[in-house]
């Protein structure tokens, strides 16, 4: 082992002055492909639709471990709400700014660190690891990770293990690990009714009074409470809309729009029929939509949740949670083929004005992923 540790920070530095917008990739996946290569990685450059992303592995055998992470950002927005440009991975007081310092180039370059780190002190190590980086996840993720996994599994090569380094953690580093995540799904429901004129109301029939009874059933007691890992399910109103200008028109459609993050006491198929019984229940005449982003996804304790714990415990001297709040991630894809878990920087930051994250951070950031590929092959 080489006595000083990889800096991950010029190469997180590069990674950010490529203002990879998604879909763009503005050369990021160039960059990792130029700090893999001489690690004896070979390279798959995989195109689809739009979108450009990355497959690269080292060694033929098991155990296969898989790191996963996106080179894409959101826009930046209004250049005049950041102190110094987005893009120029500028550090100022031991801190790294920049869109994607945080979410998460800077993730991907502390892995990148604590990986050649690894090799050197163990230049035969046992199976083989992969990477796979996406330049569609903080879009319609549809030409990304997906399609990544479905042409790695024609190939024989889904891993036996897969760490996204999503920036997980919340007060402090490796105070979390994300085990799984709640599914997200959302109804796009048109309620019919009968136009009529206000003052004859028995000549009409109002879909808003009908949708608001729908609405109140679905709200007024909570769908579940909770389950072992998962927080309870929640269901959200997120917009209504009828298009009436009229203030005496009863208008012929009345429209709502539903979010629900769900734990894995449901399926997207469970709570759909659920919305489908409150309707039928106010006898309504309507059109329903469901677009479901992921489903809920839990990697049980075993061997590699108990190899996250340790390589944590070591890095920081803490045991951490195991949780699964939070939003969606492409581990909602990979949970589908093996084992998946989230561990990374700090969120406090990510997709805000002035992204950013501590350099010290960053390296501790590097040895804990260093400590995790030691855990994973021992």
């Amino acid at each position: 082992m080489r006595n000083t540790p990889t800096d991950p920070l010029p190469l997180a530095q590069a990674l950010i002055r490529c203002p990879s917008v998604t879909p763009a990739d503005a050369g990021a996946l160039g960059v990792l492909e130029a700090a893999l290569a001489p690690l004896g990685f070979t390279c798959h450059r995989l195109r689809f639709g739009e979108i450009e992303n990355l497959y690269a592995r080292r060694g033929t055998g098991g155990p296969h471990f898989c790191y996963a992470g996106h080179t894409d950002v959101v826009p930046p927005g209004p250049a005049e709400g950041w102190a110094d440009d987005p893009f120029s991975g500028l550090v100022k007081d031991g801190t790294l700014h920049g869109r994607g310092a945080c979410d998460m180039k800077g993730g991907i370059a502390a892995f990148l660190a604590g990986l050649t780190d690894y090799l050197a002190a163990n230049p035969g190590h046992p199976g083989s690891i992969s990477l796979l980086i996406t330049g569609d996840e903080e879009g319609p993720a549809r030409d990304g990770t997906v399609k990544v996994l479905e042409w790695m599994a024609g190939r024989g090569e889904i891993p036996d293990m897969a760490l996204v380094g999503e920036p997980t953690s919340r007060a402090r580093l490796g105070d979390i690990v994300k085990v799984g995540r709640r599914g997200s799904m959302t109804a796009y429901i048109t309620l019919l009714g009968t136009q009529g004129h206000s003052a004859y109301p028995q000549r009409a029939d109002n879909p808003i009074h009908r949708l608001v009874r729908v609405l109140h059933r679905l709200i007024a007691q909570p769908i579940d409470q909770g389950s072992e890992f998962f927080e309870a399910t929640t269901l959200q109103v997120t917009g209504f809309d009828v298009g009436n200008t009229a203030n005496n028109v009863i208008p012929g459609e009345a429209r709502a729009m539903l979010n629900i993050r769900f734990n894995d006491l449901h399926t997207s198929a469970s709570l759909t029929e659920m919305l489908h019984a409150a309707l039928q229940a106010e006898e309504a005449r309507y059109e329903m939509r469901i677009d479901c982003s992921g489903e809920s996804f839990l990697t049980q304790p075993g061997p590699f949740v108990d190899a996250l714990r340790r390589a944590v415990v070591r890095a920081t001297g803490a045991e951490p949670a195991l949780d699964t709040g939070g939003g969606t991630s492409d581990a909602r894809f990979i949970a589908r083929y093996c084992p998946v878990a989230e561990l990374g920087a700090v969120g406090s930051t990510m997709h805000k004005v002035n992204e950013c994250v501590p350099v010290a951070e960053l390296r501790e950031l590097a040895g804990l992923y260093r400590m995790v590929l030691e855990e994973a092959f021992a």
